[in-house]
Order: C-alpha cells, then sequence, then structure tokens
C-alpha cells in the first residue's frame, strides 16, 4: 500500500529530501517506526491512520520478502559421529591391523605386526599360492619398473596402453580359452563397470541374481537399474522357476560365483549354465576365488570341470591368487568390444602400470606351469590338514569343498574377541561380520596356503581352543593336553603334505 502522506508529495521533492522527511516525520509511521520501536499508543498520532485501520497491522511483503531467517549450519560431525558410534556399539566397527607380510624364504607367511613389529602368522590373505613372493614375480615387476617406470601415465586412450597391457590380456583370454580379454584396476570395477554397462544397453534386459552375489556384482546390477530376481544361492532348480516366467526374445543375464568367498561353497555350475542357456540367457561367473587354484592351468572350476565353453562371461582377479592386483573379464570379442567402448569404469581410470602387468603376466604364466600345479597340490594337501586337525579337536567349521575353511563363531562380539586371543598368540586371522556376513552368521575365516606347514596348524589348533576357553565359548572338545579325552592317545593327524596329484581337489 503506497503511503498517503508521501504519496501527496511532489516526486521531485521527495527524491530531494527524502531523508530529512524520514528524520522529522518517520517517528509517526507506524510502519516505519516497527523498524525501531514496539507499536504503541503513539501510532494514532498519524493523520492517516483511523480507528486502528488493520492495513498497519502487518508489514506489506515488499517490506518482509527480503528478510531470511539465518538457518543453523547442519552438524556435519555430529551425524558422523553417530554413524560411526553405531557401527562400534555393534561390534561391526572395522578396526584395520597394522600388519606388514614379510617375503623372504623362511618368513612368509608370517608378517610384521603393529608398532612393536611383532612375529605373527597370516591365516586370512588371499595371496593363496604366494605368487607375490615368487622370484620370478618379483623379477618381472622390478625389471617392469626399471625399464618403464612406476606408472602407467594415463587412461588407456591416453598414454596408458602398453605392448605389455595388451600382452596381458591376451594371455588371459588364453587361459580361459576365450577369444578376447580387458583388464580393469580391480575386480570389483570389472563387475560392476561390465554388469552395468551390459544390463543398462540390452534393450529390456532382465537380471537373475544369486543371493550370495559378491558385493561388487550387487552393485553392478543396481547401478544398471535393469528388473532383477535373486534365486537362492546354488539353486538352479529356483533359477529355472524364475527364468521360466520370463519373456521370450528378451535379453537375460544369470550372475553368480563359483567359489563363494566366505562359505567356500562351490556352485553346480554346469546344471546352472545348462538352465540359463534353456531360456536363452547369458551366464557372467565370478571365478575370483577360483582362478590360479583349480583346473591344470589355474584357469578356474570351468576349466577343473571341462565346461568352460559354457560360461559366456568369465570375471577373475589379478590381486588374489596372482599375487598382483586389478581384475578382468574374458569373453567373445564383440561383448568384450562394447564394454571397453562404453563402460565408464573402464574408460575414465587411469590403467594397471607397468610392474603390475609385467608381475600379473609372470605369475599366470607360473601357475599355468608344472610348478603351478606342485603349487596347488599342497595348497589343497595343507587345506584338508586344517579341516581333519578342526574336526579332530571337536572345533566347529562350516561345511566347504574349496580351499575356503570357515570357523563359525556367532555375535559380533565373540568373533572379535577369539580374533583377538588368537592374535595374542601369535595368530592372524580377521573376523568376519556384518556387513561382510548376516548377523549370526559371524566367523573367522581360514585360507591356508602351500607354505604353511603341519607345525603351524598344530600351533594354531592349540590357540583356538584356549582363545575358545578363554572367551567362554562351548565346543565338542576332544582333545586335553594333546591326547584324546578318552583314551589319552596321543593326537596325530597324517596327512601328506607333499602330494603328487594331477589334478587339484574335485569339489563336487
Amino acid at each position: 500500500m503506497p503511503c498517503p502522506f508521501m504519496g501527496s508529495l511532489n516526486q521531485a521533492f521527495v527524491r530531494n529530501y527524502g531523508s530529512v522527511l524520514m528524520k522529522q516525520y518517520g517517528n509517526f509511521c507506524p510502519i516505519i517506526s516497527r523498524g525501531f520501536r514496539s507499536l504503541g499508543q503513539d501510532e494514532t498520532k498519524c493523520p492517516f491512520i483511523q480507528n486502528n485501520n488493520t492495513v498497519v497491522a502487518d508489514a506489506p511483503k515488499e517490506m518482509t520478502e527480503d528478510i531470511v531467517e539465518s538457518a543453523r549450519p547442519y552438524a556435519y560431525d555430529k551425524f558422523f559421529n553417530e554413524q560411526i558410534s553405531a557401527k562400534k556399539r555393534d561390534y561391526s566397527y572395522r578396526v584395520f591391523r597394522k600388519v606388514s607380510r614379510l617375503a623372504a624364504d623362511g618368513m612368509y607367511p608370517q608378517a610384521l605386526e603393529g608398532l612393536d613389529n611383532r612375529r605373527v602368522t597370516v591365516w586370512c590373505a588371499n595371496d593363496y599360492l604366494g605368487a607375490s613372493r615368487h622370484p620370478t614375480v618379483q623379477d618381472a615387476a622390478i625389471s617392469a619398473i626399471k625399464s618403464y617406470g612406476t606408472g602407467a601415465g594415463g587412461t588407456r586412450n591416453i598414454a596408458g596402453n602398453s605392448q605389455m597391457t595388451e600382452k596381458l590380456e591376451t594371455e588371459i583370454a588364453k587361459l580361459h580359452k576365450k577369444p578376447a580379454a580387458l583388464i580393469f584396476s580391480s575386480c570389483f570395477v570389472a563387475n560392476d563397470a561390465t554388469l552395468s554397462t551390459l544390463a543398462k544397453l540390452l534393450p529390456g534386459c532382465i537380471v537373475y541374481s544369486d543371493a550370495g552375489n559378491h558385493a561388487s556384482m550387487i552393485q553392478g546390477i543396481r547401478n544398471s537399474r535393469a528388473p532383477k530376481h535373486i534365486f537362492k544361492h546354488n539353486d538352479p532348480n529356483h533359477l529355472r522357476e524364475l527364468l521360466s516366467k520370463s519373456p521370450e526374445g528378451v535379453p537375460k543375464l544369470v550372475v553368480f560365483e563359483t567359489v563363494h568367498s566366505m562359505s567356500g561353497a562351490i556352485c553346480p555350475l554346469e546344471e546352472m549354465c545348462k538352465v540359463a542357456h534353456e531360456f536363452g540367457a547369458l551366464t557372467f561367473v565370478d571365478e575370483v576365488h577360483a582362478v590360479g587354484l583349480y583346473g591344470k592351468h589355474g584357469a578356474g572350476i570351468g576349466e577343473e570341470r571341462g565346461i568352460e565353453h559354457m560360461i559366456d562371461i568369465v570375471s577373475g582377479t589379478l590381486g588374489k591368487a596372482f599375487g598382483n592386483v586389478g581384475g578382468y573379464i574374458a569373453g567373445s570379442s564383440l561383448l568384450v568390444d562394447t564394454v571397453r567402448s562404453l563402460a565408464p569404469g573402464f574408460i575414465f581410470t587411469t590403467a594397471l602400470p607397468p610392474p603390475v602387468l609385467a608381475g600379473s603376466l609372470a605369475a599366470i604364466r607360473l601357475l599355468a606351469s608344472e610348478e603351478g600345479r606342485s603349487l596347488r597340490a599342497k595348497h589343497q594337501a595343507i587345506v584338508r590338514y586344517l579341516k581333519l586337525s578342526l574336526l579332530v579337536a571337536g572345533l566347529p567349521q562350516m561345511p566347504s569343498v574349496s580351499h575356503i575353511v570357515p570357523v563359525p563363531i556367532t555375535g559380533a562380539d565373540k568373533v572379535a574377541l577369539v580374533a583377538e586371543s588368537l592374535m595374542k598368540r601369535g595368530h592372524y586371522v580377521q573376523a568376519i561380520n556384518y556387513p561382510t556376513v548376516a548377523r549370526g552368521a559371524e566367523r573367522l575365516r581360514f585360507a591356508p596356503g602351500p607354505y604353511h606347514t603341519p607345525e603351524m596348524i598344530d600351533s594354531l589348533i592349540t590357540a583356538l581352543i584356549e582363545s575358545f576357553h578363554e572367551n567362554n565359548i562351548n565346543f565338542n572338545q576332544f582333545l586335553v593336553n594333546g591326547t584324546c579325552r578318552e583314551c589319552s592317545m596321543e593326537y596325530k593327524v597324517d596327512v601328506p603334505y607333499e602330494e603328487s596329484v594331477k589334478y587339484p581337489m574335485i569339489a563336487a
């Protein structure tokens, strides 16, 4: 509402003498005076306000629209503290151990732990065959550093693609008997980038995902925003039931792992591939915990069972049995080229550096050789020794037909306490809890290798028994002071450590 007093004056006069007018008459105006005093009886002094006219009860919009109530800044630290506190309360907060694994002969598989560099035996590393410290692999990496430096220099498209890069991809393709392969900065990225790209790109694609799949595959499927169905872990019958309801002629991806990382279970690979192909689906098979460890040349469960041709897309890692870092896929030339050309997770990341390329190439060739077969045989022998030792001692273990040996300890607090007790006794194994496994399914995950000895396992079993007792965890103890509780016979597990076998253990 325009001021009836000021509006009655000449506009030029107001412009020239406005400030004088404000000083002289501003106190009498209820609107202006509201800025510096409370409204009172003297408002009626204004000759234009009669009978408490409600027009002046509230300031006009023009007077208030630029007034902003200042809000307090968001309490970021308070929020983050609440999140971390919740993790600590339910024992799922992760504490990274300071563990420097030793590579020298006579020291591996031990490590220096903590600030005082105390010597401990490592039982949970995924460097399953010790390839990271093999002289052939080390020499290849050192030679590459001296020749080409430590860094890739850029993405594959910008200075990061070398002859060695393509040699490694050719070697991976050859290992898996596929026309082409593509390497990534990690297998998490390989799974995420490949699945998100393909499921998004294929028109109307439907994804069928195993309930036990790794987070990298779950993330890739989510990122694709494709419709998905989850089938029971390693259950081809449930997979068939879901696929039978799918529309014909629509692209489909069936996604699963061969060796499950936390349970050690091995999938019925042939049956699952047959069901998938019966309904026109492509199979995406994660062999991350199998490559290097199974099959004549270390190509995984597919090679061990002679059905590599049934896997359409295989994903693997260079960071576990091959002892380096990085991930890959292998498949048809057109499929691999499509991922290479369209996957952001591949395109916009720095390429693997020369020492990793050279070390990985050397490791793949090493584990495909006779020496690699010998390492796999020793590996499986020592795995059997640990499983039998746990059985004889009466300690719990989850059924596993692979090299992964899970010992269940219910409760995130309990499993953390046992891990700590073992560390005090010179044995490092990481407690596994939510979100890696479901709440109530906590465990210790042991991954013995060919450089662990029966004596190391005997020491571990003694430490486990003591740790269970120390933390009041009941189990059916067979042994007392190294002898049978019933007949006092001395405990002895006789499993040959040096075994000559043509192929590793067949996992049914």
